[in-house]
């Protein structure tokens, strides 16, 4: 299984989606909200990012809300 990782914002509705999509094909994942976690905040700025949503599937990186690259990293 996958680790996921979802950096989001409160008002974003690009991760509001993807975190639905994630939910809608039952993929487990771990929210970062960059808007009120300082330390989430730190390591998005760390990975070269100043958006969301930025969704981390093991070591790959996408940003924004890509439903095929998604699925191909998660196989679905």
């Amino acid at each position: 299984m996958s680790k996921v990782v979802v950096y989001t914002s409160s008002t974003c509705p690009y991760c509001t989606m993807a975190k639905d999509y994630l939910t809608e094909k039952n993929v487990a994942f771990e929210e970062k909200n960059v808007q009120i976690d300082k330390e989430a905040r730190t390591e998005l700025m760390a990975k070269g990012y100043t958006g969301v949503p930025v969704i981390v599937v093991d070591e790959e990186e996408i940003v924004g809300f890509d439903k095929a690259r998604l699925d191909s990293l998660l196989n679905k």
